[in-house]
């Protein structure tokens, strides 16, 4: 071990227990020893005999021949083993941060000389490790602990910290820095490792640290306190600073501003965005730009502002961050400041007008725009396409150009009657502009670059959809009272046809050849009222039943047949929503809904697929996902969806698919009726249904049926005039029993008196001989008026009324209300195909009465009449 020092110099390290004796102590010791066994010899030669001597002389060789063998493999070293081991620890030695090298008992192994410098160790026997040097000392102790506990476990660490002195006595005093790191190493060959402990003096490094912090803090005051406003924002707009100036002006509490909690959206007003988005880079370059525009304050006031606008773009072509100086247009003192507050007027109004408004010269092209030009046309136009002046027909749709061209050469002669144009984007067809074209009056002549028209761009994409809409429900409306006009008319000549089909029925036989005629007529008059209730229920005009349901059982109970409905290629799925809200609907409607939904997603997947029909609780602030669906009312609603993975349904098929008649099956595959019939249910319960679809991805069929709250009045549908008996609130009603009742015999015969009412001759007489035959006392009336000049004449002696709804001079419900004036009492039954508004209107608050929907058979007639009477 070196203990050689030189004052305070070092010029070999303090501490080397790795140091090995150099080749000439080597040396010297070796011919030491071999005088020294010289010597011996021939003093004691006569002594010991010339045996002895040969044999030491034979261990001494064999001892030479084993040197050389271990010089010659390097096990033996006769020179240095490496002046690279003391290149590296002279380098070691120079460097200006202490190094201390322990073994994990804590003994030292190496120190350099920055290490004794800096701990004030004078000798080898001075140095201490950084552990016991420091532990005992409160700013350094926590770090100290926590890197030595680090390496132990085999954890590299580093650490920072502040002491009030020097760690080296006697020196300067004043508060110092130090960064201390610790690792482990092995040397090859050994087991155990060893610590590394690097101790270095930062107090320059942060001295310097603050003087850069202050004089960047004195920076960032001089641009707090610019007379200037300034911000930065990164490239999503999110602003990043913001200066006091600017702050001030727009009332932002910089307190409790956070970067990137306000975005540039947020601060600028109007369509001011619009212009701010026009500015754009090329890849890899800045560009900058003089914007006119408004700010918002955090009061809701507008600050004209003028931005020199600086942007910047990634070598990708990729937005980057921004800087931006603000100037406010309202501050300053100069001779034209009338003239700069008109500039100030002009420039809000013109950036806030919500049409886009653009200046063109004699050749049609672009000299100037507004914010809300740019955001009309965003995507198609930008910043430096106005400083190209590119043309203003390239904006609008090929085919209009011709129009607009005609329009300029109006504006170019003065005329003050110009057409507007309606046109649409050239890169979507959706939306629809109308632009009105005229002309400035001090235009210049030739070809000067100055403003020949002014062109003010309106934006009529919602107005285009809404008279859509509104000529479609026309439309609707208007084939819906067609088809229930005819289907109310065409009811009377089927229940005629029926009742006199029964009556015939009852004089022959089964045996009868007339017999199987007279079952066909039958036969085929039913499959007729089927084609009627398809018509009722797209008008909306049918009879409703509706009940309290959860749609859960519902579809559980519909499971079986719609998997025989779709087949084995089509895999059915139903997911239930939790917790269904109930509804009240007609349940044997509603499956007629899903049925029909569900036979159409079949024949759409010709080669198989997946039908899922789902079900889920849609409240009100869920419905905003579905803001595109115009009619939608916000409310609670139980969602049903019916999807498959079909061929989808182009788009100019899917406008079309629930009018009546529409069918793009084969023909005699389908009557067109079905989704119409569809869209009529779910509208009359007071619902919506709407379909998405993608050619070759799918169709969604989605309904809204309203949440059934008890006590709550019925919703009903969005813009419907048209009600039925379900809408009508007729809780007292006794339903028809029609085929849903068991067809055990009964008697059906009595002995009442019955007032038969019905303006349809046929239907009338068919009634009237249908009770006749079953024992019953029939008065007939055409009309109301009739049949209460009857019932006067019969002094009242009227045991049941069957009467038609709708008839002339007086329709049913008003007949009702003028008996009942006579006998409360009286029991009534409504005959009719579907009940209108008068259904409702005028019937007494507590009627009762039954309800016969048409066509009806003689036995269904006599069984309502039977219950009816025998009702208490």
């Amino acid at each position: 071990m070196s203990k050689e020092t030189r004052g305070d110099f070092y010029p070999v390290p303090i501490v080397d227990h790795g140091a090995r004796p150099g080749a000439i102590a080597r040396l010297v010791v070796f011919i030491v020893v071999l005088t020294a066994a010289a010597i011996v010899f021939a003093i004691f030669r006569e002594y010991l005999g010339d045996p002895f001597l040969l044999g030491m002389l034979g261990v001494l060789a064999m001892t030479g021949v084993g040197f050389l063998f271990a010089a010659a493999i390097g096990f033996v070293q006769i020179a240095s083993r490496s002046t690279t081991d003391e290149l590296s620890k002279s380098f070691i030695d120079s460097l200006d941060h202490g190094l201390l090298v322990t073994d994990p008992k804590g003994r030292i192994i190496y120190a350099n000389r920055a290490y004794a410098e800096m701990t004030g160790a004078n000798s080898a026997s001075d140095v201490r490790t950084v552990e016991s040097l420091l532990s005992d000392v409160p700013e350094a102790a926590d770090t100290i602990y926590r890197l030595a506990s680090g390496i132990r476990d085999g954890q590299a660490g580093a650490g920072e910290f502040r002491m009030a002195r020097s760690i080296r006595p006697g020196a300067e005093s004043g508060p110092r820095w130090y960064r201390v790191q610790a690792r482990t190493f092995k040397i090859p060959g050994e087991r155990q490792p060893l610590f590394a402990w690097k101790l270095a003096d930062i107090s320059r490094e942060r001295a310097e640290q603050e003087r850069f912090f202050l004089d960047l803090q004195q920076a960032i005051d001089h641009l707090d306190h610019a007379p200037a406003g300034f911000f930065a924002a990164d490239p999503e707009n999110r602003i990043t600073y913001v200066n006091s100036t600017l702050a001030e002006w727009l009332g932002i509490d910089l307190a409790s501003f956070m970067p990137g909690d306000l975005t540039l959206g947020e601060i600028v007003a109007g369509d001011g965005m619009a212009l701010v988005y026009s500015i754009k880079a090329d890849p890899g370059t800045t560009k900058n730009a003089v914007i006119d525009l408004d700010l918002a304050m955090a009061n809701g006031q507008a600050l004209p502002v003028r931005l020199l606008h600086r942007v910047s773009a990634n070598r990708d072509g990729s937005s980057g961050s921004t800087r931006t100086i603000v100037l406010n247009r309202t501050q300053g003192e100069d001779s034209s400041a009338d003239l700069r507050a008109a500039e100030n007027r002009f420039t809000r109004f013109f950036n806030s007008t919500p049409m886009a408004i653009a200046g063109v010269d004699q050749q049609g092209r672009i000299v100037r725009t507004n914010a809300p030009f740019f955001s009309l046309f965003s995507g198609i136009v930008d910043r430096d396409a106005i400083d190209r002046h590119i043309r203003f027909d390239s904006v609008i749709y090929e085919r209009d150009r011709p129009a607009f061209a005609l329009a300029l050469e109006k504006a170019r002669r003065r005329q003050a009657d110009i057409e507007p144009i309606d046109t649409v984007l050239p890169d979507n067809e959706e939306r629809h502009l109308r632009l009105y074209v005229n002309a400035v009056a001090d235009a210049g002549d030739g070809e000067r670059a100055e403003e020949a028209a002014i062109v003010y761009a309106v934006d009529t994409t919602q107005q285009k959809a809404l008279e859509g809409q509104m000529a479609q429900s026309q439309k609707m409306q208007a084939v819906g009272q067609l088809a229930g006009g005819i289907a109310h008319d065409f009811n009377n000549v089927l229940t005629a046809i029926i009742m006199a089909s029964d009556l015939l029925l009852t004089n022959h036989r089964p045996s009868d050849p007339s017999f199987p005629d007279i079952m066909n007529i039958k036969q085929n008059a039913n499959r007729a009222a089927s084609l009627v209730r398809q018509l009722l229920a797209f008008s909306r005009k049918q009879t409703l039943r509706p009940e309290v349901l959860n749609l859960t059982d519902v579809l559980a109970d519909l499971r079986m047949l719609l998997t025989r409905l779709v087949g084995n290629e089509v895999k059915l799925k139903i997911d239930h929503g939790r917790d269904l809200w109930p509804v009240k609907v007609d349940i044997s409607q509603f499956e007629q809904v899903v049925v029909n939904l569900a036979v159409n997603a079949r024949d759409a997947m010709p080669s198989g697929g997946t039908l899922t029909v789902r079900t889920k609780n849609l409240s009100a602030s869920e419905g905003q996902h579905f803001a595109s669906h115009r009619e939608l009312v916000q409310a609670d609603y139980v969602l049903v969806e019916v999807e498959d993975s079909g061929t989808g349904i182009p788009p100019e098929v899917q406008k079309k698919i629930f009018e009546p008649f529409f069918t793009t099956k084969e023909v005699g595959k389908g009557t067109g009726l079905g989704l119409s019939m569809v869209y009529g249910i779910i509208k009359q319960t007071g619902g919506y249904i709407y379909c998405d679809s993608e050619v070759g991805k799918g169709t969604v069929f989605r309904i809204f049926l309203p949440r059934y709250v008890a006590g709550a009045p019925a919703q009903p549908a969005a813009t419907e005039e048209l009600h039925s008996a379900a809408d009508s609130e007729l809780p007292q009603a006794v339903e028809a029993p029609a085929s849903k009742k068991s067809e055990t015999a009964r008697d059906l015969s009595g002995s009442a008196t019955v007032l038969l009412v019905e303006d349809e001759d046929a239907v009338r007489m068919g009634g009237v001989r249908a009770l006749s035959s079953r024992g019953y006392t029939v008065h007939e009336a055409s009309s109301g008026v009739e049949a209460l000049e009857l019932y006067n004449e019969l002094s009242g002696k009227v045991d049941i009324v069957v009467s038609d709804v709708v008839m002339p001079e007086m329709d049913g419900p008003t007949l009702l209300g003028e008996l009942r004036k006579v006998d409360p009492d009286i029991k009534f039954i409504f005959v009719s195909g579907y009940a209108e508004d008068a259904f409702a209107k005028n019937l007494p608050a507590d009627a009762k009465f039954g309800f016969l929907p048409k066509p009806f058979s003689l036995k269904q007639l006599a069984t309502v009449v039977k219950e009816m009477l025998e009702k208490d």
